[in-house]
């Protein structure tokens, strides 16, 4: 299935948000995921399924100063 993170087309297999950022190594704690257009709440990304041309953001945060 084909679908648009950060602006970049890229293929993945069927599954949920919480599939995709385990897959990518992401850390939970320090991303905000928007699916669509709308912010997903991280206890819903395990229920929240991607489908085929699905546009995601994925934000990450990182500390510094």
């Amino acid at each position: 299935m084909d679908i648009v993170v950060n602006g970049s087309r890229q293929s993945c297999d069927p599954g949920s948000v919480a599939d995709l950022v385990a897959a990518r190594g992401l850390r939970p704690d320090a991303l905000v995921v928007e699916l669509n257009g709308e912010i997903i709440r991280q206890e819903q990304w395990p229920q929240v399924r991607l489908g085929d041309g699905d546009r995601l953001e994925l934000l990450s945060f990182v500390g510094g100063g």
